[in-house]
């Protein structure tokens, strides 16, 4: 299964929302959407992970670095959206939920910005 990501630019950030099963292959396909958003100096980020039913430490690699990268130099952040259950306790299981603000909706996150 393939991974959707929905970019929408608003004024104060990126929203993507993402579904399906982000696994190592899916990862590289996740990375590059959210690159070009950094790429374009885009850095205040909100990942809407509803749809998302899995992720591997690939896609955790994807979370960290762009997270990394918006941090840098003070530009902005990654805030992530409605994670399911499986997804939270992976995060939590790898130590990753005080690196992310996590919100249950994507207008509480946008809101934060």
């Amino acid at each position: 299964m393939t991974i959707s990501v929905e970019h929408e630019q608003l004024k104060r950030c990126d929203v993507f929302r993402v579904s399906g099963r982000i696994d190592s292959e899916a990862a590289q396909t996740f990375e590059k959407e959210l690159r070009k958003a950094t790429d374009a100096g885009r850095y205040h980020l909100v990942l809407n992970m509803a749809g998302v039913d899995y992720t591997s430490s690939a896609a955790l690699r994807v979370l960290i670095n762009t997270s990394k990268e918006c941090r840098r130099s003070n530009r902005g952040d990654v805030r992530l959206v409605a994670l399911n259950e499986r997804v939270a306790q992976v995060l939590d299981l790898a130590g990753l939920t005080e690196l992310f603000k996590i919100f249950e909706t994507e207008t509480q996150a946008v809101g934060s910005y």
